[in-house]
């Protein structure tokens, strides 16, 4: 909910590698209000079917930076599990990732939306201010 106190956070992640939303990613929202002022833990939420993160907890007034915080690793570990179980004669001894954890920091100005979306494989990643 935008107000013209408080800025609001949306996200969604698309694995590029399958060209699919990859939903079940946990996702942690962190603010604060300045530069040199602690990160204050909102919460979070996890990614739906849709790669979507519908939930995330409100930002405090005064927020000028805001954090999120997407753990991948779990993702792409059950993603190669599943692909090993299908095809056993496939299996890789590397990482199932790269980034294990991918954190994105930006500035917020109250009153506006940010939509994050993260498009994410497993070695390497991408955002932008969507809309």
């Amino acid at each position: 909910m935008s107000t013209s106190t408080t800025a609001s956070v949306s996200t969604h992640i698309l694995d590029t590698s399958i060209g699919r939303p990859a939903g079940g990613v946990a996702v942690h929202l962190s603010a604060r209000g300045g530069q040199g002022a602690d990160w204050q833990a909102l919460g979070g939420s996890a990614t739906d079917t849709d790669g979507r993160c519908k939930d995330l907890p409100a930002l405090p007034e005064g927020t000028t930076h805001v954090r999120l915080d997407f753990e991948v690793e779990p993702y792409f570990a059950k993603k190669q599990a599943d692909a090993q179980q299908d095809a056993p004669a496939n299996r890789d001894s590397g990482p199932a990732v790269f980034f294990p954890e991918v954190a994105i920091t930006f500035a917020v100005v109250p009153g506006e939306h940010y939509h994050v979306p993260l498009l994410l494989n497993p070695f390497g990643y991408s955002v932008y201010r969507g809309s």
